[in-house]
C-alpha cells in the first residue's frame, strides 16, 4: 500500500533552534491544508544533547508516527551519524557543507553564505526545507513575519532575506527530493494544537477558574497554556511551592466554588495522593491531569510511557469513586477534559485525564471545536437555608453542594468521617451510611461510562485492544492488515475507569484473536480487563523504551505473535 506521507526529522542540540524550524514548518503545512503528526524527542537539559522534532505529513489523514527518515535536517554532525541508517530509499540529508555526508544523498548547505551569524541558520534551514518539498514560500514568509515583527523591522528583514536566499539556492541544486503531493483544499482553516494545549482549551470551555501546579515535564504546558490563554477569562494560575501544596490549593479553591485543575506528571502526582483521598472524603470536584512518563522515580523525564494507569486507579487510601479518561487524539484531549469537569462537578469527586509525553507534545491539524455541541455543566448553587446539610443522604448519593459565603448556610466539611451536617463522627451506623452514599455515586458514574470504540468489524479475526495515545498507530496497523487481505479491527478505550463489561466483553469474545497494545511493561489495561471481566488477553505488544508506538513497531510485534 503506497504511503503518500513523508517523514521529516529535524535533529540537533538543544539551543540550535530546531524547535523553531519544526514549529514554523508544521504551522506552514497545516495552514496550507496538509495533515501532520509531530513527535518531539528531547533530552533533559537546556543546552546540548541530541533532540528531535519529527514531522510526518501528507495530504491524507495521518494517525500516528512511523519509522524511517525521508528528509533529515541535521544541525550537527552527530545527527548524521545517528540517523544515516534510518534514511529511506528516497531519503536526503540537509546539512552544513562542513559536515561529512559521504555516501548519502545530501544538500550541502553553505549556511555562512546566507548569514555570518549562526543565529539565523535555523531560518536558512527552514528555507531549504520548504524549497526541497516545494512548499509555497509565501506561507513561510507570512509565518516569519508573524513570529519576528515584534522584534523590530531590522530583525524581520534579516530573517526574510535569509529565508528567500536559502529557498532560491535549492532551486539551483541537482534535484534530490520529490515534491510533496498537493494538499487537501478542504483542510484549510485548521488549528495547530498539541495534546496539552487541547486539554487546557477543554478546561477553559468547561469554565475552569483555578489551576495550581508545580512544574513537571510533560504536564507543565497545560498550566502555561492556561496562564497565557486564560487571562481574559479570569483564570487564576498559581505555581505552588510543591506538588502537595498544589493539590491542596485546588481542593480549597473547589470548596470555595472554583472549578479547579491540577496538571502534573507521575512523580508529582505520587506526592498528591493524600490530597486525592482528601478530595474523595470531602466530596470535592477536582480534575487531575496526569501526563505519563517512564518511571520509577525520575526515570526518563522527557520520554513517553503509559505506566501510570494503576497509579491513577488506586491513588488515595480508602475507597471512593472516580472516573479516569485516556484521550486517544488531540480532539479527545479537549472533549474528555470537558467531560472530566462535568463528571467531577456532577458527582462531587476527583476525576482524572491520563495523557503522556508523546501526546502532550504532539502537534496535529485540528478542526475548530464546536462549542455549541458541548453539554452544559451544572453549577453549584449559592443559596441554602440555615438547616443545610452538606452530606445529606440522598438516593443517588449526590448531596446538595452549596458555595459557602453566599447564604445563611454554614458549609461544613471534614476529612474525618462525618455525619450529614459535616460533624466528625465515629458512629459505626453513620460510617456505614456514608460509605454506602459514596458507593452510590460510584454506581451512578459507572452508568455514564463512555463505551470503547470499535474500529472495524465486530467478528474480526484479529482485534487490537488499546487505550490512550496508542490509538493512532493501532488504527494504521489494522488498516494495513485489512489492505493486505487480513481481518483486523481496533477496540480503543478512551475511558479506562470505571469499566462496564456489557459495553465491550461481547466484542472481545467474538474476536478470533485479541492482542493488547500498551506502552508499559506489564499490560496494565489487559490486567484490569481480566480483573473486571475474567477475560484474559494473553497476547501483548508492549513498549516501554521511552518512544511512542509506530505502525512499524506494532506490525513487527504481530509478526512475532502470529
Amino acid at each position: 500500500m503506497a504511503d503518500a506521507s513523508i517523514n521529516i526529522v529535524v535533529a540537533g542540540e538543544a539551543g540550535q533552534g530546531l524547535v523553531t524550524i519544526g514549529q514554523l514548518m508544521t504551522r506552514a503545512l497545516i495552514r496550507s491544508g496538509y495533515e501532520v503528526v509531530v513527535t518531539q524527542d528531547y533530552m533533559s537539559r537546556i543546552r546540548g544533547g541530541h533532540n528531535l522534532f519529527i514531522i510526518r505529513t501528507g495530504p491524507e489523514p495521518i494517525h500516528g508516527p512511523r519509522e524511517g527518515v525521508d528528509i533529515l535536517v541535521a544541525l550537527d554532525a552527530l545527527s548524521v551519524q545517528l540517523h544515516r541508517d534510518e534514511l529511506t530509499e528516497r531519503g536526503v540529508v540537509v546539512a552544513d557543507e562542513a559536515i561529512d555526508t559521504t555516501g548519502l544523498k545530501a544538500l550541502k548547505v553553505p549556511f555562512k553564505s546566507f548569514s555570518a551569524k549562526s543565529m539565523y541558520w535555523n531560518t536558512a534551514a527552514l528555507g531549504v526545507l520548504g524549497s526541497a518539498i516545494c512548499h509555497d514560500i509565501g506561507v513561510l514568509e507570512s509565518l516569519l513575519t508573524e513570529a519576528f515583527e515584534k522584534k523590530g523591522a531590522e530583525v524581520l528583514a534579516t530573517n526574510l532575506g535569509v529565508l528567500r536566499a536559502a529557498y532560491a539556492w535549492v532551486k539551483d541544486q541537482p534535484f534530490l527530493f520529490e515534491c510533496l503531493a498537493p494538499p487537501n483544499p478542504e483542510a484549510t482553516g485548521r488549528l495547530m494544537l498539541h495534546g496539552n494545549e487541547a486539554i487546557a482549551l477543554g478546561a477553559l470551555a468547561a469554565g475552569v477558574d483555578f489551576c495550581s501546579f508545580y512544574p513537571m515535564t510533560p504536564g507543565t504546558t497545560v498550566a502555561l497554556t492556561l496562564a497565557d490563554q486564560g487571562q481574559r477569562a479570569g483564570v487564576v494560575v498559581e505555581q505552588a511551592e510543591d506538588e502537595i501544596a498544589a493539590a491542596n490549593m485546588a481542593i480549597g479553591a473547589a470548596y470555595a466554588g472554583a472549578r479547579a485543575i491540577v496538571p502534573t506528571a507521575g512523580g508529582g502526582f505520587a506526592l498528591m495522593v493524600e490530597a486525592v483521598s482528601l478530595a474523595g472524603m470531602l466530596e470535592t470536584p477536582v480534575v487531575f491531569v496526569l501526563a505519563q512518563r517512564p518511571g520509577p522515580a525520575t526515570g526518563l523525564p522527557t520520554r513517553t510511557m503509559q505506566g501510570d494507569l494503576n497509579l491513577a486507579l488506586y491513588a488515595g487510601h480508602g475507597e471512593f469513586p472516580r472516573a479516569i479518561f485516556a484521550p486517544g487524539t488531540v480532539e479527545e484531549c479537549f472533549s474528555l477534559t470537558y467531560r472530566a469537569f462535568d463528571m467531577a462537578e456532577k458527582y462531587q469527586t476527583p476525576c482524572f485525564v491520563l495523557t503522556d509525553q508523546y501526546q502532550s507534545d504532539s502537534y496535529r491539524s485540528v478542526a475548530p471545536f464546536d462549542l455549541d455541541e458541548l453539554p452544559e455543566i451544572a453549577k453549584a448553587p449559592t443559596q441554602a437555608g440555615p438547616d443545610y446539610k452538606r452530606y445529606a443522604l440522598t438516593p443517588d448519593g449526590v448531596s446538595p453542594r452549596v458555595i459557602p459565603g453566599f447564604s445563611q448556610a454554614l458549609v461544613k466539611v471534614d476529612s474525618d468521617e462525618h455525619d450529614e451536617a459535616g460533624h466528625i463522627t465515629e458512629s459505626p451506623a453513620v460510617r456505614m451510611a456514608m460509605c454506602a452514599k459514596r458507593q452510590s455515586k460510584g454506581l451512578a458514574l459507572l452508568q455514564e461510562t463512555i463505551p470503547p470504540e470499535l474500529y472495524g468489524e465486530r467478528d474480526t479475526d484479529l482485534l487490537l485492544v488499546c487505550w490512550g495515545s496508542t490509538l493512532g498507530a493501532a488504527l494504521e496497523a489494522a488498516h494495513i492488515l485489512r489492505h493486505s487481505g487480513k481481518s483486523a479491527a481496533v477496540l480503543h478505550f478512551c475511558q479506562v475507569w470505571p469499566l462496564l463489561e456489557d459495553q465491550f466483553l461481547p466484542i472481545l469474545e467474538a474476536a478470533g484473536r485479541v492482542v493488547a497494545v500498551e506502552g508499559n511493561e506489564s499490560g496494565q489495561m489487559a490486567r484490569l480487563i481480566r480483573q473486571e471481566t475474567g477475560f484474559d488477553i494473553q497476547d501483548l505488544i508492549l513498549r516501554f523504551d521511552g518512544w511512542p508506538f509506530t505502525v512499524d513497531y506494532i506490525l513487527k510485534g504481530l509478526d512475532g505473535l502470529l
